[in-house]
Formats: structure tokens, sequence, C-alpha cells
């Protein structure tokens, strides 16, 4: 394929340079707008071009590269990677559907895209930042507020939207100068360049899509669910090992800095001092000094979310110091004793005077309690030190990055989907949907050697060069279909050699019966093309239609020179008498109808086949039956005559009356025309009547082909 650029055929050459400009373009125009300060973004130009010209995928991919390489630039350009894929999907149906060479659907796409670009902007960023990542946004979001009254959150909306509305304008604004001023043959290269087969046109692709509907799950679709699926549980997979593993870190590293904590502690306390803290309550100094040294190891203590003193009793635990970052959570006086019913998280059998540990196991709520032995100079337990650690807090943590997550895989997500899907439609579902239509066309198409040779010109056009199975397949599909082609002439061929051999020896068989005759002359030729003439015309005007089939007409004026076939058994001095025959001569003569019919049911009883000997029996047996049914041997009437034989009695009584016999002259052609018309409804079915009548400039012509006066 040329079509003003030189491409190999099924080549990605030119769609991938439309790539790579399409993103040198957007990472240079963000680079300008991000050194600048401008307040739009001019990140999605060569991803709208890519789209509208290249297709969907080359869009999708000009995106993602495009943000990807933004984030060198700015970090936060890998959330809003997803908002651009769904620009440049957008771009790509939108570019399909309508024109962005038409100033009128341009401006509508800026407008739709800018504000669909900006809510899911604002969104991400309220998400991920609790505010505008955009200082500009954040600038105009303050008039918003005072202009307007609007609360924060919706004049950051807003802000956000009227942003995008500008950005998507300037960007629309330059995609749609490139489209309209890039040939449209250039177009037409680089959209088909992808295709591993003849491109599809829109109303092709709507037929394949017909054609399968009633499939009840199409390749494609099977290929979508299994990649999604599969990816997305790779996905959730992944996820959930990652979140388990940053779990499993934060929480080793929490309580190993618990332990130090605790362990800190207890080389700042004097066991000797428990007693008096608990007698004396907080209000002595030494409890103070030593309250406020707790209350700064806690709070330099990472991941300590409560420090506290405790001394187990045999009914409960008694505090001697307790504080707590969580300002919910219950905290106790000192000297205060709390039964261990009321604490749900501790029981009494922890308390044996070594380290202990109890934990509370969840996502997002996980809590462990540490028990460090303070023991005084003999080594009896005084009093435990305890520290909380919990990731409580985390579950905030936890939601933005996975959303983080999330959002950056989304772009990359949508990539793989619509390589998959791109893959798959050119090198396996269009090429395989396009090869079984046309052969189910084929299958039920008609059998002539010229339809089979349009069919091989059809499957041979789909062109399909996906150098792998499917290749194979199509060139074997082809092969086949030219050997049928090839095979069926050549059955044709030998058939219209016996057909004439066939139509040969009739002639020569309707001769000899012929010759017996010295008036009979042409009769033979004259009749069959008369019968051949009567039958297209009744074609013509819609007659008969159920019974008009191409075989039928072939069968009639191949036997039609079999009809008086019969004459054969008449002795030749009543066949041959110059004068009028007796009434005992005609009864004779009449029998040729019959002996015509024995002949040629013998001819069918041999050959064992339904074949067009059986038009020539109805022919020889019926073609002196009258309408009116006072016609013989068998006396049928109306429509109940074969056709043939009714089509036969008009073409042999024209013959006859306009030819010369030893007995009489040949009727004028007018004269013979009255009589014909006279037999209308009595001798003659009036359609086949009337069919001849519409066809008398042919009959002319065959009757002085033959040499006939009377014309």
């Amino acid at each position: 394929m040329k079509q003003g650029l030189d491409i190999k055929k099924g080549s990605n050459k030119w769609r991938i340079v439309l790539v790579v400009v399409g993103v040198v373009f957007n990472v240079l125009l963000f680079f300008i707008s991000n050194r600048f300060g401008l307040p739009f973004f001019l990140d999605t130009i060569g991803t709208i071009v890519a789209a509208g010209i290249g297709g969907l995928f080359p869009g999708i991919l000009t995106a993602v590269l495009s943000n990807t390489l933004c984030a060198v630039i700015d970090t936060n350009s890998l959330y809003f990677m997803f908002v651009n894929v769904l620009v440049a999907i957008y771009a790509s149906w939108y570019g399909m559907n309508y024109s962005f060479k038409r100033i009128d659907k341009a401006v509508i796409f800026a407008v739709t895209s800018g504000l669909a670009s900006g809510l899911l902007g604002a969104i991400i960023q309220n998400i991920l930042f609790g505010a505008g990542q955009n200082e500009i946004v954040s600038e105009l979001s303050t008039p918003l507020q005072d202009s307007f009254k609007l609360s924060p959150t919706v004049a950051f909306f807003v802000g956000n939207i009227l942003i995008n509305l500008l950005d998507k304008t300037i960007t629309t604004i330059i995609a749609f100068l490139v489209i309209v001023f890039t040939p449209e043959n250039e177009i037409v290269v680089v959209r088909n360049s992808g295709w591993k087969q003849k491109p599809l046109s829109g109303d092709e692709l709507r037929r394949i899509r017909s054609w399968v509907k009633d499939v009840k799950l199409s390749a494609r679709t099977r290929m979508t669910v299994t990649l999604v699926s599969a990816s997305l549980i790779l996905v959730f997979i992944m996820g959930w090992i990652g979140v388990s593993l940053y779990f499993e870190n934060e929480k080793n590293a929490r309580v190993e800095n618990a332990w130090n904590a605790l362990e800190f502690t207890a080389t700042m306390m004097d066991p000797s001092q428990i007693s008096n803290f608990i007698k004396d309550g907080g209000d002595s100094q030494e409890y103070l000094m030593v309250g406020s040294l707790l209350s700064t190891i806690k709070e330099n203590a990472y991941g300590v979310s409560r420090l506290y003193v405790i001394i187990p009793e045999n009914n409960g635990l008694r505090y001697v110091f307790d504080f707590s970052s969580d300002e919910d959570e219950v905290t106790y006086e000192a000297g205060q004793l709390v039964p261990y019913e009321e604490i749900h998280a501790f029981d009494a059998d922890l308390f044996d005077g070594e380290l202990a540990y109890q934990e509370i196991r969840g996502l997002g709520n996980w809590k462990m309690s540490l028990f460090y032995p303070l023991k005084n100079s003999i080594g009896s337990t005084v009093c435990y030190l305890a520290a909380d650690v919990s990731l409580a807090y985390m579950a905030d943590y936890m939601r933005i990055f996975v959303f983080k997550v999330a959002i950056i895989l989304a772009g990359f997500f949508v990539l793989i989907v619509a390589y998959a899907l791109w893959t798959t439609d050119v090198f396996s579902t269009y090429p395989i949907s396009s090869m079984a239509e046309i052969l189910d066309r084929f299958s039920k198409g008609s059998d002539s050697q010229e339809q089979m040779d349009e069919n091989v010109r059809e499957i041979r056009a789909l062109d399909i060069h996906t150098g792998d199975e499917t290749e194979m397949l199509y060139q074997s599909i082809c092969s086949l279909i030219l050997s049928q082609a090839e095979q069926m002439r050549s059955i044709r061929r030998l058939s219209e050699s016996t057909a004439k051999m066939q139509d040969g020896l009739i002639m020569t068989m309707a001769d000899m019966v012929e010759n017996r005759d010295l008036d009979m002359g042409a009769h033979i030729q004259r009749t069959t093309a008369y019968v051949r003439i009567v039958a297209e015309s009744l074609k013509k005007k819609g007659y008969y239609p159920e019974k008009l089939t191409p075989k039928f007409m072939s069968d009639i004026v191949r036997s039609a020179p079999l009809y008086d076939v019969g004459k054969i058994k008449v002795p030749d001095e009543i066949l041959k008498k110059p004068g009028e025959l007796t009434k005992e001569e005609f009864e004779i003569i009449k029998t040729h109808v019959t002996e015509g019919k024995k002949i040629l049911e013998n001819a069918i009883s041999t050959s064992n086949g339904d074949n067009y000997l059986k038009e020539a029996r109805n022919m020889a047996a019926y073609h002196h039956e009258r309408w009116d049914g006072t016609g013989y041997p068998e006396g049928l009437h109306g429509e109940v005559i074969p056709l043939s034989a009714r089509i036969m009695a008009i073409a042999d009584v024209f013959d006859d009356i306009t030819s010369d016999r030893v007995y009489r002259k040949a009727m004028s052609l007018d004269k013979a025309l009255e009589v014909m018309n006279g037999f209308s409804g009595t001798v003659f079915d009036p359609k086949c009547l009337e069919a001849f009548m519409d066809a008398l400039p042919e009959i002319k012509v065959i009757m002085m082909k033959y040499g006939d006066q009377n014309v």
C-alpha cells in the first residue's frame, strides 16, 4: 500500500513516529508550562493528535509515556496519568464518530474534556493532597470564595475546572490545527498502518460485528475478560503482598523502638520511689519530674502511642503513670485501681516478672502492649513499665497509599489492556472474523462459476499477513477455495462436453425422426428456439416464477428436440402420406405421444437420476393435450398439463401452420397469429400464448433465420 507515505505492508513505523512526536511535544510543553508557572499544563496536545489520527492504542501509549516522563519534572504528574488516558480514549472515540476538522465539533470536545478532566483532577487532588497541588488553582480558589461566597472545597473544584477548561481549549486548538493541516491520505496511511490484512471500513466492521452477534462468547470478549481478570487478580495479590510486607516491617520497627524506650525508661526510674508515688499521688515534686521524663520519652519514641506504669494486683491493675497520644483514650490517675474485667486487653497471667506482650491483630487497628518488669535491688518486680504500639493511625495512610498505587497502575493497566485488545483484534479477531464471514456468505451464495471466481478474488483481497498460524490458516483457505473453483471449472467443462455430446445425440435422433417426414424441414430447430423464447418471455412477465427456474428452462430447451420421438414407431406409409388421413390412420398417428413417453421413460430408468429427460417425456407425452381438456392422450386440462408441454404445444402448432405441407400451403403470419389467438383458453394456456405474442420480434428472427418466406 502506498498513499502519500511510503510504508511497508503492515508496518507500524508511522504509528511509532506519531507516538514519539506526541510524547516529545507533551513533555516539552509541560516543562515550559511548569518552568514559567503558566496556568495550564499543555501535556495532552500530542495525546489528542495521536488518538485523533492513529486511533485508540497510539493515543493511550502517548498519554502513559508522556506522564511517566513528566514525572521527572513533577512527580505528581504520575497521579494524573489516568485522567490523560481517559482523554486519549475519549479523543479516539470522538475522532471515529465525529471530525476534529470541524470547528463546532472541536469546541464541543474542548468543553466536555475540560469539564471531565477538571472534575477528575480535583477529586484526585482532594483525596491525595487535601488541597490543590497546583499553586495557580489555589490562588484562583480564594477570589472565587470571596466573590461568590463559596465553600473552600467548592471553590477549589470550580477553580480546577476553569483551569482545565482553559488548558483543553488551548490544547484542542493546537491539535485542531495539526489535524487540519495533515493531508487526509497521510492520516489514512497512519491509521491503517497497523492492520495485518486489508483495512476494514466502518461498514465492514459493522457487518462483521452484526454477523458475530449471535456468538455466545466471542474470542475478543473472552480475551478481554481473561486479561482484565488476570490483571486485577495479579494487582490485588501484589498489592496485598506489598501492603502486608510494609505492615510487618513497620510493626517490627515500632515494636523494637518501644522495647528500647521501655529499657531506657527503666534506667531512668528508681524502683524505691514507686510506693511513694502511689502514696503521695501526683502532687509530689518527684512524681511530676518523673512524669515529665516519661512524657518526653513517649513523645520521642517513634510508634509509641501510650506509655504507662502499672502494678498488677489480685483484683486489677494499679496505675502509677499513664500518658497517651490519643485524646479519646481513657487514662488513669496515679494510684487508681482498675479491675481486670474493665481492661479487656490484659490478662493477669501476663505478669510473671518477665518481659511480656499482648497483641491485637487486624490491618488498620493493630495494637500491641509491651510490659517491661522494673525490679529492685534484690530482684523483686516492683512494677511494670508498659507501652502500647499502635498502627491505628495508618488506616488513613494506607488508604492514601493504596489510592496512589491504584491511580498510577490504572494508566498502565489500561495501556496493557488496550495493547492486548489491539493485538488480538489485528492478529486474530478481525482476520478470523473476516474469513468466517466471507466463507459464510460463500456457502449461502450461488454455485455458479462466476460466483466461485468472485469468491476467490474476495478472499484473496483480504491479504492477511499476521505471520503466524492465522496467516497459515488464511493461506490454506485461499488454496482450498482456489482448488475448489478450479475443480468445479474442470467438472463444468466435462459436464458441458458431456452435455454437448448428449445434445448431439438428441439432435441426431431427432433428425432421424424428422427425416422420415418429408414435410418437416427445419422444424426441430425452429420449435426448440420457440420453446426457449416463450420460456424467457414468461420469466420476464413474472408468470409461474416457482416453476421457471434456470434448471427447468435449460431442461426444456435441451429436451425439446425429442418431443416427437414417438413418431419413429409410426409406419412410413402413414407418416409420409400426402393426402388426408383416415380415422384409423389418425388414431395410429396419435400413438406417437404414448410411444414417445415409453421411449423416454426407458431412457430415464437407464440413467437413474433427476435429469432433463423428465421434461422431454412430459413434452413428448402431453404436447397434444388442450387447455380445455379435449386433447389427447389423457384429456388433461389447465395447469394439470405440465408447463413444458403447454409451451411446446404453442411452438409445435405455430410452426406447423406457418410451414408448407404436401397436402397444404403455409398460412401467412397474420393469418397464423389470428388462428393462434383464437385458440387462447381452449387449446393453449392464455399466459403462455400472451408470452408468445409479446416475443413476436424474436419469433420473426427465428423464422427468417430458417428461410421462412411468410415473415
